[in-house]
């Protein structure tokens, strides 16, 4: 596994900066199987890196641009991925295990056979991403976008509804429905909404809109 010390870290991301500027002595950043757990990479240009095998758990990540990167394989588990791009990014079987990836721009990413489970994906863009095999189990999609996602799972995205006029997504396997900050199965959101807007008929009839919508397609 590839040792990098901060300096090393820093004049990778200048050079590959350069690269992508199409400047003189760019060099891509080939950072493919490197030790980067815990490394502060906030807002980091690595557009287009080769990070596949890299080792970044735990790794802040935030706001990063990551797009068209190759992350396969890569570790990065408990990563901060919150409001990263990593759009077109290719992340099969990369294990993003309780990763927080909020508010992450994830549109046309690879992640099959990625390990999200437990994962925060809320606000996440995920349109058009392959999620075919991936593992999602108890990982937060509230507020995701999903529309048009290649998923082995059936899904349905109703939007723009209850108080915050925000997404409410449905898993029909697993039974789970995430609503803001609910997570859990139809019946228990069914009663959550009789009693949370008992005394507000407008959202009450919204939501029990979507229930019995929800069912129909069952």
């Amino acid at each position: 596994m590839q040792n990098l010390t901060t300096e090393d870290l820093k004049e990778i991301l200048n050079k590959h900066l350069k690269w992508r500027n199409d400047e003189e002595g760019g060099e891509r950043a080939a950072l493919s199987g490197a030790a980067l757990s815990r490394a502060d990479l906030r807002e980091a240009n690595l557009r287009d890196a080769d990070l596949s095998g890299a080792a970044l758990s735990r790794a802040d990540l935030s706001g990063a641009d990551l797009s068209r990167a190759d992350l396969r394989e890569a570790n990065l588990r408990d990563a901060d991925l919150s409001g990263a791009d990593l759009s077109r990014a290719d992340l099969r079987e990369a294990n993003l295990r309780d990763a927080d990836l909020s508010g992450a721009d994830l549109s046309r990413a690879d992640l099959s056979r990625a390990d999200l489970s437990g994962a925060d994906l809320s606000g996440a863009d995920l349109s058009r991403a392959d999620l075919r095999e991936a593992n999602l189990r108890d990982a937060d999609l509230s507020g995701a976008d999903l529309s048009r996602a290649d998923t082995d799972k059936r899904y349905v995205v109703i939007s723009c509804i209850g108080s915050r006029k925000d997404s409410t997504i449905y898993c029909y396997e697993d039974d789970v429905i995430w609503c803001g900050c609910f997570k859990g199965t139809l019946a228990d959101f069914e009663q959550a909404v009789e009693k949370t807007h008992a005394d507000s008929p407008q959202y009450l009839k919204e939501y029990t809109g979507a229930i019995q919508y929800i069912r129909s397609l069952i």
